[in-house]
């Protein structure tokens, strides 16, 4: 072959390769928005100043049904069913659009290889293999609002320094995960601090680590899920708390209805063995169809506390157990765009059981003295 004819073929060749290369990687941006207006009673000012307060109605940050966000994913072949993945995502305050103040990419940050029959395995920030395996059997679909998810799966739902295996073997999903060291600032302000999460440390490496694991199934009309989480925060270098949660959940659907229901168990102990948290957490909800476009749904929340402590050192007490009622209506305009209207009850506590143990992550500080908490929460969400 002459020179020339053999430079065309070898530059064909590898503009072919490129071609292929570039169809097989993707790159997807993504994001949700969704801002909500809210009343609320009986709210107070915030949790050290208990005694001032009132209604309050505004926009909260945290959002409505989804908390707003926005990510980049992507994907690249690199052949005989494998491939390599990465996953970068950061929450925002749709109000007022600032970044959170956990950083750019707080959500996930994680890059990882996976196989077609084997499953895949991720590195970096990451949620949670209980997270994983029971989020489906939640009633509001871990709805940002009115519902305690945080209360529910810990504030350690999402853990730095994490190395995670998943494996998706038919209906059947299977899940591991180990953190060096989580990145979570606290279990409860003044409580259990978690020390920024600086668990690769030579001198001890216990601390702030965690690891958990969770099986599902899930098809068209049944699903079920186990899983199990262990944390160990540390305030001070080498003294490690020790926070533990087993739970299950289940769900069925029929036509235009879903029910799901579950059970957690909650087991938190200070570093020098006295409990923090013990409690039973309980779920029920049902959701009907009633179009293509309108959904409703109607969930209780459950809190029997056992036991809880306010310091490593203090009287532990029995409080009055925590209950929740919450109704939704979300009308979908498209795949896309959605209005909804939520209404919560809580009794004994407020709303999504917003306490201490959630390092009040949702804004709902009790009136000292109060009993019940209403809040209304309408609002647009958008997916892109």
């Amino acid at each position: 072959m002459k020179p020339g004819l053999y430079a065309v073929a070898v530059l064909g060749t590898l503009s072919a390769w490129q071609g292929a290369a570039l169809a097989a990687t993707s790159v997807t941006l993504y994001g949700v928005i969704d801002v909500p207006i809210e009343y609320v009673n009986r709210v107070a000012t915030s949790a050290a100043n208990p005694n001032a307060g009132g209604s309050r109605f505004g926009m909260p940050g945290v959002g409505g049904l989804s908390a707003s966000r926005w990510g980049m994913r992507g994907r690249e072949d690199l052949g005989s069913g494998n491939e390599a993945l990465f996953v970068l995502e950061g929450g925002f305050n749709p109000d007022t659009g600032a970044q959170l103040s956990s950083g750019l990419f707080s959500r996930v940050a994680m890059v990882g290889l996976k196989n077609t029959g084997l499953g895949q395995i991720t590195l970096g920030r990451q949620t949670t293999s209980l997270l994983d395996g029971l989020v489906n059997f939640s009633p509001l679909r871990f709805a940002a609002t009115y519902e305690p998810g945080i209360w529910w799966m810990g504030v350690n739902y999402r853990q730095s320094n994490m190395v995670k295996y998943t494996g998706q073997f038919g209906a059947v999903q299977a899940v591991a995960h180990y953190s060096f060291g989580t990145g979570v600032p606290a279990l409860a302000a003044g409580n259990l601090l978690a020390n920024g999460g600086a668990g690769e440390n030579p001198a001890s490496h216990k601390d702030n680590t965690a690891y958990g694991a969770s099986v599902m199934y899930l098809d068209g009309k049944y699903g079920l899920g186990i899983g199990y989480d262990e944390w160990h925060p540390a305030i001070i270098s080498g003294q490690t708390a020790k926070v533990r949660k087993v739970s299950v959940g289940a769900s069925y659907s029929t036509g235009p209805f879903k029910f799901t229901a579950g059970y957690r168990w909650n087991k938190a102990d200070f570093a020098n063995e006295n409990t923090f948290l013990r409690d039973d957490y309980w779920w029920a909800g049902a959701s009907y169809q009633v179009t293509p476009a309108l959904g409703l749904s109607l969930a209780y929340f459950y809190a029997d506390v056992k036991q809880s402590a306010a310091t490593p050192t203090g009287a532990p007490t029995n409080p009055p157990n925590m209950q929740q009622y919450t109704f939704l209506a979300d009308y979908n305009f498209s795949k896309r765009t959605d209005v909804y209207m939520a209404v919560g009850y809580a009794h004994n506590g407020s709303l999504s059981f917003d306490s201490a143990a959630t390092a009040y992550a949702f804004n709902y500080p009790s009136m000292a003295g109060q009993k019940n908490m209403v809040g209304v929460i309408t609002g647009i969400r958008h997916v892109f």
